[in-house]
């Protein structure tokens, strides 16, 4: 099996440079699906593309977006707070996430079949991806892990294009319960094809084997196992 390898990728995004992560099998020339990742709100870090490199190996070239710009890098909560309010809910956050997915489109160092890209987010990545998906964005899925689901732009029939898969720890503190039915009733009106799964015991940050808040973000094993089974069913069904 080809190695999965890393490499820094800059882009521009309105005259600012970018640098992700571009993530892929080494040794292979055929073009594969194509995912973007937005990372938590700690942005391109090393665990960011450890987990991008478990996705990778499955055959997809992935490229971990930058949401933040080159060298602004957090080293903790609050300077990631900071950084990710500057961008939530705000034109940046979309803007940034379609630059991304066209530069991952774009590149040609390890291609990415026409037509066939999707997108998953973490936590504050989460919340990117689906507002990547209300903006009507060309694209098969997007899958959201302890992500938020407000948004500013309450979707209209036929915007979303996406498959959208939602997986919510069933007791995360920081996703108000109400997001969920409210989430349900917008996909419903907008005719999207969606799921909503939300797992019993797992809070905030399931996926992070970083996390250890106890009742606030932890990581949960099982669950992790078992979002990710459902990712990557919804990716081999819209490809």
């Amino acid at each position: 099996m080809s190695e999965i390898i890393s490499a820094p990728f800059l882009y521009q995004v309105d005259n600012q440079t970018f640098e992700g992560s571009l993530v892929y099998a080494e040794k292979e020339s055929a073009e594969r699906p194509g995912i973007l990742i937005a990372p938590n709100w700690m942005g391109v870090s090393a665990a960011a593309i450890e987990q991008a490199k478990s996705i990778a190996a499955q055959g997809y070239v992935v490229l971990v977006a930058d949401l933040y710009g080159q060298g602004k890098r957090p080293t903790n909560a609050d300077e990631a707070g900071a950084l990710m309010m500057e961008v939530k809910d705000t034109p940046a956050e979309v803007g940034r996430m379609r630059a991304a997915l066209d530069s991952l489109a774009a590149q040609k160092t390890a291609p990415v079949a026409a037509g066939k890209l999707a997108v998953a987010g973490f936590c504050f990545g989460g919340h990117c991806a689906l507002e990547l998906a209300r903006s009507g964005v060309d694209i098969k899925a997007a899958v959201s892990f302890h992500g938020t689901l407000d948004t500013q732009k309450t979707s209209a029939a036929g915007d979303i294009k996406a498959s959208v898969l939602v997986l919510d720890g069933a007791e995360d503190p920081l996703v108000p319960r109400e997001q969920l039915s409210a989430f349900a009733t917008e996909m419903n009106a907008a005719s999207v094809d969606w799921q909503l799964v939300s797992y019993a015991g797992a809070v905030h940050s399931f996926t992070d084997p970083g996390a250890n808040v106890d009742g606030v973000a932890k990581y949960h094993p099982e669950v992790t196992k078992r979002a990710f089974s459902r990712m990557y069913s919804l990716l081999n069904e819209v490809f």
